[in-house]
């Protein structure tokens, strides 16, 4: 199925919420609800830089994703997408529009991750057509 920025924008309009399927080595697919933001097509999510999901997505850049609520019950299609990790810059403006959807809830997260000392990684999502038409796929 070849997917558009549209397609992915369009299922999660309205939604707080998204499953994020990513892949270990062998193939097993591992679900993690999670918030997300988007900007021109493409979405972001920020997690931890040691994340299981993060690693995973270092190996591969197939994902699946799904509207969900937050225990991560599909509400929605399934859709495969292609995620990587965001530049600097892409990050910063991930970080603005993460406290602009989720305002205080996000604001508590990031102090929670402060006084853990936690690293920060973003996550950016593309449609897979996106990404084959440049060639990083």
């Amino acid at each position: 199925m070849t997917t558009s920025a549209s397609t992915l924008t369009d299922a999660l309009t309205g939604h707080q919420y998204l499953n994020l399927e990513t892949f270990r080595r062998s193939g097993a697919g591992v679900r993690t609800p999670v918030w997300f933001a988007e900007d021109q097509g493409r979405l972001y999510i920020r997690t931890e830089a040691e994340s299981g999901k993060v690693k995973r997505i270092r190996n591969q850049a197939r994902v699946r994703l799904a509207p969900s609520d937050a225990q991560g019950n599909p509400k929605g299609e399934w859709i495969e997408a292609r995620a990587q990790l965001a530049p600097a810059d892409q990050a910063d403006l991930a970080r603005r529009l993460f406290h602009k959807k989720y305002g205080l809830q996000y604001r508590g997260f990031e102090t929670m991750m402060k006084l853990r000392r936690g690293d920060w990684a973003t996550i950016r999502i593309d449609p897979p057509s996106e990404r084959h038409a440049g060639g990083n796929g």
